[in-house]
């Protein structure tokens, strides 16, 4: 009986020293190690992603990622370094190393998710509909935008173009590389409707679209945002998550929401 319980005892020991050790080497590897070894926090984004991540006539990087974006890397004791990136390459980035996390407003989907680990989400936005006026009181909702008919334009590779493909399949789309161009094209009537998240859709409205478009601000689809890191990597997920909590906690969410999301001044920036 004594053989047995000493047998017992020394498997659980050596089984436990085991999970410790690789607990251990887990950490090493995690990316907080070398981001604080370079002093550098390197954050992916692609500019133009109203009002998130824009370009200031200074040629500086400003919007809601941009400030949180900045704070984390202060949170860290590091120096930002702000990596404008193509959307259609920024998960390659982030996977080769190129990146240290992506704050580029970024949709949670399950077919990111395969790839890359999000953080909790920081915002919850929709697709939403910017109107051409020749259709003010005809269409009401994406469901009446079911028709072959009716040009429809969203960002290529986002999830404006997929809410097109899945919930309005029998409309015709047209793709751009950027929702500037998407939504120009409905204001300047070459297309019927913009299919993109509430936050650029009421931004274009209000800049640029008064008059000529109809903001059907209610968003038909349910969109978390949030930041993205290599998987294998909890260590840095716990803190990003602590992170946000607190950031949240202490007023600064807050104040950040007020001025990018709800707010308007920070426009006169960018002309």
């Amino acid at each position: 009986m004594k053989k047995g319980l000493f047998f017992g005892l020394t498997v659980l020991f050596l089984f436990a020293t085991s999970v410790f050790g690789a607990d251990i080497d887990l950490a090493k590897k995690s990316t907080i190690e070398s981001i604080l070894k370079r002093g550098e926090l390197r954050v992916g984004f692609e500019s133009g992603y109203v009002p998130f991540e824009m370009t200031n006539k200074k040629g500086e990087f400003i919007g809601f990622d941009m400030d949180y974006g900045r704070l984390l890397a202060k949170s860290m004791k590091v120096k930002f370094v702000p990596v404008n990136t193509a959307w259609d390459g920024i998960i390659p980035a982030l996977m080769t190393d190129k990146l240290d996390i992506i704050m580029g407003g970024m949709t949670i989907t399950q077919e990111r998710n395969l790839k890359i680990l999000f953080a909790d989400p920081y915002i919850v936005v929709g697709q939403t509909i910017l109107l051409n006026n020749k259709h003010k009181g005809q269409v009401k909702s994406y469901k009446d935008l079911n028709n072959p008919k009716y040009i429809l334009t969203s960002r290529l590779g986002t999830t404006g173009e997929q809410a097109i493909k899945k919930l309005i399949p029998k409309a015709t789309y047209k793709s751009f590389e950027s929702e500037a161009e998407a939504g120009l094209e409905v204001i300047n009537g070459k297309a019927d409707a913009l299919v993109y998240d509430l936050p650029f859709c009421g931004f274009l409205y209000g800049s640029q679209g008064k008059g000529k478009t109809v903001f059907l601000s209610k968003p038909f689809t349910y969109e978390p945002l949030a930041w993205a890191i290599n998987k294998g990597d909890p260590d840095f997920l716990n803190y990003l998550n602590n992170f946000l909590r607190q950031s949240k906690g202490d007023g600064f969410y807050e104040k950040t929401y007020n001025k990018w999301i709800i707010g308007s001044a920070w426009q006169k920036e960018l002309k």
